[in-house]
């Protein structure tokens, strides 16, 4: 049986998208609209029902933590705050419903929290040539289309080597 992966970093504008074939380790990364990722929730529903694949949709679920990470400066007025609440907000809504229309396809969904941040990019976020260094990625990549794969890669279980090596 085929297992495929698909790891979501959910956004307003572009949500990071990964597939992920377990078995032949293959990866496909890319950035796609809320209209786009229910539109391959629709074909993978289809390719489910009839090929024998196991499909998985894991998702990062940060409304699921008590606590979020604004970025917020001592210097950002109660504007800037409330802006910055209200994107957060935004991302969390796009999030669920995701989930909310991945389950009504029938897809499997996994409401994953945010992995710990132990890389070495801006704000400790996994750069693009940290990743190539354990996943066979090709072609360049955004962060959203990194942490959808890093997200995919971290829930199959598939070994990761944390201290990036010569490639």
């Amino acid at each position: 049986m085929e297992k495929i992966i698909i790891g979501i970093d959910p956004d307003i504008e572009k949500s990071g998208y990964c597939v992920l074939k377990v078995n032949t380790k293959e990866v496909e990364t890319t950035a796609k609209s809320f209209h786009e990722i229910v539109e391959r929730f629709r074909a993978l529903s289809y390719d489910q029902n009839c090929r024998d694949v196991e499909i998985t949709v894991v998702v990062e679920a940060s409304w699921i933590k008590g606590k979020n990470n604004w970025h917020l400066c001592i210097r950002d007025t109660k504007n800037v705050i409330a802006a910055k609440g209200y994107s957060v907000g935004q991302n969390h809504q796009t999030g669920i419903l995701i989930c909310e229309m991945a389950r009504s396809y029938g897809l499997k969904v996994v409401e994953h929290l945010p992995l710990f941040k132990c890389w070495k990019g801006k704000d400790r976020k996994i750069t693009d040539e940290e990743i190539k260094c354990f996943m066979p990625i090709k072609g360049r990549t955004n962060q959203e289309s990194r942490d959808a794969a890093l997200l995919a890669w971290v829930f199959s279980g598939l070994p990761i080597r944390v201290k990036p090596v010569k490639c």
